[in-house]
């Protein structure tokens, strides 16, 4: 009997020692999206062939980000950082990637994939750097995620890069882009038809951020309340902007769910022109929980406030 037990004991031993280096063999690709957006959208295009961490929320500043010994442990692991590019990580990326030691996530190899390269060029591109400028970016404002067509170039790349990464998947990879680009594809006729009446509407911005938006919805950006990226308004600025937003005829002010909105709410305040709230990135509004959900947020609030501007 005991040599019946020990002998069943042994086969299973046998049996899970051979399996284990099956199921390690062929394990999802680590991903380490830098900002939530290109989180959502791996996750969308890899599903279970990735395993998705994300260092940043739809509520902080993608600009001013700590590099965290959490976040280094995670870039430590990578197979694939997903990163927007264009300087926007410039202040804490690098860190990470120093610190981290690996390799095959850092500038120039396979596991290291910045958003910006694969939309042409930035809009809003400075003629010149000077800090008295503000937050400028030299290669162009990166904020290409408030764009739907600009994110799906950035989606057919992501997919080819998985497809590349985790060659033996390849072909699931493709096939989920597909659908995906679909789905994408309806939805921006769908968004567009019930976004043209946005076209030509003047809006007022907090922050120099909604260029992609603006340039997307043909809406008109008539001022903002920063007078220079990054720079908080004075009083002077704040009293022209109270002059100024009702003379341009200005609908709405808008502001990122990330941004601190007291400027902008007393200049809306003071105006009654409608303050805005658009989530910016996923996660950003309750509603807006993937990359589709992002845009039928943005959409409906936009529209929402035009509306209730008469």
């Amino acid at each position: 009997m005991n040599r019946v037990i020990g002998a069943a004991a042994a086969l299973a031993v046998a049996l899970v020692s051979a399996a284990a280096p099956l199921a390690a063999a062929d394990p999802p690709l680590r991903v380490f999206a830098c900002e939530p957006e290109w989180g959502a959208l791996a996750s969308a295009l890899g599903g279970d062939r990735v395993d998705v961490f994300v260092a940043t929320t739809a509520l902080q500043d993608p600009h001013a980000i700590q590099a965290r010994p959490a976040l280094v442990a995670r870039l430590r692991r990578a197979d694939l950082a997903v990163c927007t590019g264009a300087e926007l990580e410039v202040g804490w990326l690098p860190v990470l990637q120093r610190q981290a030691n690996n390799p095959d996530v850092n500038p120039g190899r396979l596991g290291f994939f910045e958003a910006t390269d694969f939309v042409g060029a930035l809009l809003e591109k400075p003629e010149r750097l000077d800090r008295a400028d503000g937050d400028v970016h030299a290669a162009g404002n990166p904020h290409i995620q408030t764009d739907p067509r600009r994110l799906r170039l950035v989606a057919v790349a992501l997919a080819q890069r998985l497809a590349v990464l985790d060659g033996a998947h390849a072909a699931a990879h493709e096939a989920r882009a597909r659908r995906f680009l679909a789905d994408l594809d309806a939805a921006m006729a769908r968004w567009e038809a019930a976004a043209a009446p946005l076209r030509g509407v003047p809006v007022a911005v907090a922050h120099k951020n909604w260029a992609y938006l603006l340039d997307w919805l043909g809406l008109k950006e008539v001022a903002a309340v920063e007078p220079r990226p990054g720079i908080p308004p004075g009083s002077g600025h704040l009293a022209q902007l109270l002059v100024d937003l009702p003379r341009q005829r200005a609908r709405a002010i808008l502001v990122a769910a990330y941004e601190d909105p007291r400027a902008a709410a007393f200049v809306a305040q003071r105006t009654g022109i409608p303050l805005v709230t658009l989530p910016f990135t996923v996660g950003g509004s309750p509603g807006a929980t993937d990359v589709i959900g992002l845009f039928d947020e943005t959409v409906r609030l936009l529209l929402a406030a035009v509306k209730d501007a008469g």
